[in-house]
């Protein structure tokens, strides 16, 4: 006969599958969940096992290590977990740095206790040496054998630093000892010392007192060396400006082209060097007032407007109706050196000034599809004397302070300074400065056109005391269609108008014999009865000379004179006059 069936056999049959078709579907989705479960805590627990920080293994009392995770090879040398396996006999008796004593002696405590816990000993790595660490181990029963697993952990760094810790103890106790022994001694030293410091410190104010006297003569010093170094150059600048607008045989062309790019070069190297200079020796006032976007930036594309037109660039301004406040002369240099640089490194495409507005500041950004600056580099670009691009266009070369001076000015204007780049795509650079309190319209489509006024039967009279600059300069002017009268002081003009009133003054701002071109100015507008439109041209650059211009309403031309810039400033003063 048949015996009882067991519940819980059939549970199990069903499990297995060998039961009835019914009980099969009902247990058997069931029983995957499980050993899907199971799996799941299986890969955790493999992924504690082999990413922990701390070492862990599996030993055998007779065979030795059985398993390690990662970080326990890492601790003992070994090249890989395979290396730590292949070697378990042997390290059964030199896994500990104390050998198999140690060992046997692990083995007594954990048949006893059952667990070791913070136990810190010493651990024999592969290549001899040995390492400290705290351990916890557990004996475990498993098939009839005995299984010890451990966590272990790196000490060394505390370790030694209790023994550092130790030494410095005893070492201050030494220092302490040997200090109060000195103390007699370094008595009698440091009255020495007070005689001898107060030397030093009537020494050091002397030395303050010579350089506080050196940096007050410094704008003088600088004035005196700019104007003899500048003089030349500007007669050279004004000549080779000549003869570029004259019909050359080719041959002759470019080397007027080569000696122009080479004069260009020595006068923007010099000028940077004289600005840095400037402006590392601070306490430059700033002159706030507010102006448009198109005052501060239409004069610019008018001096560049020859260099524009040679490089084949397109240029272009969206300036909009925005006005700021601002230093117009320290802003005018910020822009001029980013323009310039767009036009340095922009090979062909196209070059676009615009701006946006950002809550209380104006954006005014210069972009271009230049050669790029990688991201690496970008503080780079504002330190003094560092060009990043060695094979850069065109043939000038400066000398790598363009960037520096634009940092500094920024810094200065407490204006934020930004740049974009992207590698062979182009650059932006942007300058933030705060709105004025309301905008100006700007007329559209006047950027050059409204700059460019003809000089043709215009009257200009040019007073400088070089005779090379005067001969240049008539011979530019002259060129461009104006009627021009030249004198080398205020006598010499007076008689050269014969009571002609003339249209625009040039006039260099020191004169001989103690004379200045603002005396010249004042006497002739006197003469005239005219607020005559006038230009100073000076290589004094020190902020004594530019205040007393600026209370004059008179605009300054730094020497080396640029022709594109002579020729927008006089479109400016003709306009106004």
């Amino acid at each position: 006969m048949p015996k009882p069936s067991d519940p819980r056999r059939e549970m199990l049959t069903g499990l297995l599958g060998l039961g009835l078709q019914s009980a099969r579907k009902s247990y058997y989705p069931e029983l995957m969940d499980r050993l899907q479960e199971l799996e799941t805590e299986r890969n955790r627990y493999k992924w504690l096992f082999e990413n922990a920080v701390h070492g862990i293994f599996q030993g055998d009392m007779e065979h030795g290590i059985r398993a390690a995770n990662p970080s326990l090879v890492r601790m003992l040398g070994y090249p890989s977990t395979e290396a730590v396996l292949a070697a378990a006999s042997e390290l059964k008796d030199s896994f500990f740095a104390g050998g198999p004593a140690e060992f046997v002696q692990v083995c007594e405590r954990l048949q006893r206790e059952g667990e070791l816990v913070g136990y810190e000993t010493r651990l024999r790595r592969l290549d001899g040496g040995e390492l400290e660490v705290r351990m916890n181990l557990l004996l475990k029963q498993e098939e009839g054998r005995q299984l010890v697993e451990g966590f272990v952990a790196d000490i060394s760094g505390r370790k030694q630093a209790e023994r550092a810790m130790q030494q410095l103890n005893e070492q201050l106790e030494q220092r302490v000892h040997e200090r109060t022994l000195e103390l007699e001694t370094l008595n009698d030293s440091l009255r020495r010392e007070i005689i001898e410091r107060e030397r030093v410190q009537w020494a050091l104010r002397d030395a303050r007192d010579a350089a506080e006297l050196a940096n007050r003569n410094k704008d003088h010093y600088l004035a005196a060396v700019s104007h003899d170094l500048l003089q030349p150059l500007n007669a050279a600048r004004l000549l080779m400006a000549t003869l570029r607008e004259r019909a050359l045989p080719r041959p002759e062309a470019q080397l007027v082209e080569r000696s122009h790019a080479a004069l260009e070069s020595a006068e923007d190297i010099l000028s940077d060097l004289l600005d840095i200079a400037r402006l590392d020796h601070g306490n430059i006032p700033l002159d706030l007032g507010n102006h448009t976007l198109a005052e501060i930036i239409e004069p610019l594309l008018s001096e560049f407007q020859g260099l524009i037109e040679t490089s084949g660039l397109q240029v272009r301004a969206r300036l909009g109706r925005w006005a700021v406040r601002t230093d117009y002369r320290m802003l005018s240099r910020i822009l001029r050196n980013l323009l310039s640089n767009a036009i340095r490194y922009t090979p062909s495409g196209r070059i676009l000034i615009g701006c946006r507005r950002q809550g209380d500041l104006l954006s005014i950004q210069v972009w271009d599809t230049g050669l790029g600056i990688p991201r690496e580099r970008f503080d780079d670009i504002f330190r003094e004397f560092n060009q990043l691009h060695g094979d850069r266009v065109g043939p000038r070369k400066g000398a790598g302070l363009g960037l520096a001076i634009v940092e500094r000015i920024a810094r200065l204007l407490e204006a934020p300074l930004q740049v974009q780049s992207v590698v062979g795509a182009g650059s932006m650079f942007s300058v933030s400065v705060p709105l004025a309190s309301a905008s100006a319209p700007t007329p559209p489509d006047a950027l050059l056109e409204r700059l460019s006024a003809p000089l043709q039967g215009r009257h200009l009279l040019v007073i400088d005391n070089d005779a090379m600059i005067l001969s240049s300069m008539q011979g530019l002017l002259e060129q461009w269609g104006a009627r021009v009268q030249v004198a080398v002081d205020l006598p010499g003009a007076l008689s050269a108008l014969d009571e002609r009133r003339p249209d625009a003054i040039l006039v260099d701002y020191h004169l001989d014999a103690g004379q200045t071109g603002c005396d010249a100015v004042s006497r002739l507008r006197e003469h005239f009865h005219w607020q005559i439109p006038a230009i100073m041209i000076t290589a004094d650059r020190s902020e004594h000379s530019r205040q007393r211009l600026r209370d004059l309403g008179i605009p300054v031309l730094n020497k080396p004179i640029k022709a594109g810039k002579l020729r927008a400033m006089l479109g400016q003063v003709l306009q106004v006059g």
